[in-house]
């Protein structure tokens, strides 16, 4: 068939989970919808916690707002959707808002691993040249940072959304997924998605592994420095200044290389499996990050306790 805009389908099904048996949709509704709201809770104390106090205002935690911003943009784009499928059977979405749902999802996915990116070069910077802490990130330079994050990021999934909206969508609309992403989309494509594929690929690859490639180089370095140090106390001070950055890159990381070298080598799962894994790299840290953030910060953790206190 040749390629145009000439596509049949108006709306999308989002399936959920396919193989999940009707009497656990309830169960399965209510553990996204905790999660949703655990998200927004956790990651909303921390944008108050910052708004209300000035001592917060640091080079480290103008990235952890904008982590938080990110997690809660995400978890608002793709939840909802799929709990209310699960509520009130509407798995519907339509052709625009699907291709709008993409957009963000790779969007704000691809913001995740820039912050990231920053939050190792704060410790990186901090740790291996302290001297050099203040005036290397100030507070303008991280603004400046997360402001080019936030505008590069736009760049690749807008090239996704562009090359995937004019493709034929003439025969399945059912998408297997709990929202729309890239393959899922262009996998319905009546058309051979090759050409298509493989530059999405490429620009998924370069979100994620020039990142990870300095992250793993900062915390090398980090390691090497702190097991340099004879001062077991300040060993152990400095590692604490670094473990919750750490947490937090391998939630994201982690599973998601995982997912990428078992599809690589021809390990595959099943479906629901799949989705499952997805689900919990996209998802679970941005539930889980709020709570390390209080419980592994001593600044947020101190703030966190006088506001209960009061």
């Amino acid at each position: 068939m040749l390629e145009g805009n000439h596509s049949t389908v108006t709306e999308f099904f989002l399936t959920g989970f396919p193989g999940l048996p009707p009497q656990y949709q309830g169960l399965v509704s209510a553990v996204l919808f905790l999660v949703y709201f655990v998200t927004l809770l956790g990651n909303a104390t921390v944008l108050f916690l910052f708004a209300t106090d000035r001592s917060l205002h640091k080079p480290m935690y103008y990235i952890i707002l904008n982590l938080s911003a990110c997690d809660i943009l995400f978890s608002t784009t793709t939840l909802p959707k799929i709990i209310t499928k699960y509520w009130f059977q509407s798995g519907t979405i339509s052709f625009t808002a699907c291709f709008v749902q993409m957009y963000f999802v790779h969007y704000l996915g691809t913001v995740n691993s820039y912050i990231l990116f920053l939050m190792a070069l704060d410790r990186y910077v901090a740790i291996c040249h302290p001297l050099r802490y203040s005036l290397v990130l100030k507070n303008s330079t991280i603004l400046i940072l997360s402001i080019t994050a936030w505008v590069v990021g736009k760049a690749g999934a807008l090239m996704l959304v562009i090359r995937a909206y004019p493709l034929p969508y003439c025969a399945s609309n059912i998408i297997n997924h709990c929202f729309c992403d890239h393959i899922g989309i262009t996998s319905l494509a009546c058309t051979d998605r090759t050409s298509y594929s493989f530059p999405a690929f490429c620009v998924a690859m370069f979100c994620l592994l020039v990142p990870l490639a300095f992250i793993l180089f900062s915390y090398i370095s980090i390691i090497v420095i702190i097991l340099k140090m004879t001062n077991a106390a300040g060993r152990q001070k400095t590692l604490s200044t670094c473990t919750p950055q750490i947490f937090i890159t391998c939630l994201f990381y982690l599973p998601r290389c995982f997912v990428y070298v078992a599809s690589t080598i021809g390990f595959s799962f099943s479906l629901d499996v799949r989705i499952l894994l997805i689900l919990l790299y996209s998802l679970f840290p941005a539930a889980v990050n709020p709570l390390i953030y209080c419980l592994k910060t001593k600044d947020i953790k101190q703030m966190l306790m006088r506001r209960l206190q009061t």
